[in-house]
């Protein structure tokens, strides 16, 4: 630095410099656990290995992948501007393709969530 040059992490004249706060879509613990609770099992099965979470500004999506460097198998959205309309929840596949779209997280994943099955001998 110059003589004259201040630091830019310097305060000036007493005010703190903040940013405003990012306003963010994002997952609340419920809607998570229930995610994550199908990724455990989904990852037990050996079908998903890795995932992703975004925040955007208008939507938070959940992202799974089959192998790491791959495009995710399948996206669990949520888009609050849609919560009046179609459902603010909604499962995309890899194509791109709207699988389920709804207002409730469980029934929307329900798409996903292949439970046991009975097998008869």
């Amino acid at each position: 630095m110059t003589p004259g040059e201040s630091d830019p992490s310097e305060i000036f004249g007493g005010a703190s410099v903040t940013a405003a706060p990012v306003s963010r879509v994002t997952f609340d613990r419920r809607e998570l656990d229930r995610i994550f609770g199908l990724y455990g099992r989904m990852v037990a099965a050996g079908e998903w290995r890795d995932y992703a979470i975004d925040f955007l500004k208008d939507r938070a999506v959940f992202s799974v992948f089959r192998r790491s460097a791959e495009v995710p198998i399948y996206r669990i959205e949520k888009n609050p501007k849609l919560a009046r309309k179609q459902g603010a929840y909604s499962v995309v596949s890899a194509t791109g393709l709207i699988m389920r779209r709804g207002q409730e997280l469980d029934r929307v994943l329900r798409v996903l969530d292949k439970g046991p099955s009975l097998v008869a001998v």
